[in-house]
């Protein structure tokens, strides 16, 4: 792995724990030589974990669509700053550049890049490690609504074991990097 693109909110949320999180797996990914791939902003969780990123040394790439870079406040200190046209072409992209996902927490955006993109894995589009970094168990709902979702057989026992979760980065990270067996190529077909 060289490229890990994280989804995360572009505010704050309630908890330091957020914030803490955010420039934790932020040093992390700098000191494990890890470019971080990301929505582009330099608001919330999104603006920390580019600027811790890029504090301790290490290259970010941020992909925003042209209608956000203003309301969102671009990031203008990153190694590379992709302007594209729409959130899907914002998505496209980012799948394209990393070799694995993390969410951390955020509202409905981050909650549906997560979704797509672990739908992409389950159509066999790519095959791509993700992982969902609960912090403060703000995640653990939707954990057990993957659960909910295979017993009640919407989705198999292999697709509810796509996302693999975890509350401290190093952990996730190294789960991350345990999976990375699979084959880390691109999209294989235009979504």
């Amino acid at each position: 792995m060289k490229n890990i693109c994280v989804f995360c909110g572009s505010s704050f949320g309630n908890s330091p724990a957020y914030k803490n999180s955010a420039i934790e797996l932020g040093e992390l990914l700098a000191q494990k030589k890890y470019r971080l791939v990301y929505g582009g902003g330099n608001v919330g969780l999104m603006g920390v974990i580019a600027d811790t990123v890029i504090k301790c040394g290490g290259e970010v790439i941020g992909v925003i669509p042209e209608f956000l870079q203003q309301r969102e406040v671009g990031h203008t200190g990153l190694t590379e700053l992709i302007v594209v046209d729409s959130m899907h072409q914002r998505k496209m992209k980012m799948a394209e550049l990393a070799d694995a996902f993390i969410a951390m927490p955020g509202g409905f955006g981050t909650l549906e890049e997560l979704a797509e993109i672990t739908t992409w894995v389950q159509l066999n589009l790519m095959n791509k490690p993700i992982g969902v970094l609960n912090v403060n168990g703000y995640y653990n709902h939707l954990q057990e609504f993957i659960g909910k979702m295979n017993k009640e057989k919407f989705i198999s026992v292999e697709n509810s074991n796509l996302i693999q979760f975890d509350n401290q980065p190093k952990e996730l990270l190294a789960q991350l990097e345990s999976s990375n067996g699979q084959n880390n190529s691109l999209l294989r077909s235009k979504i």
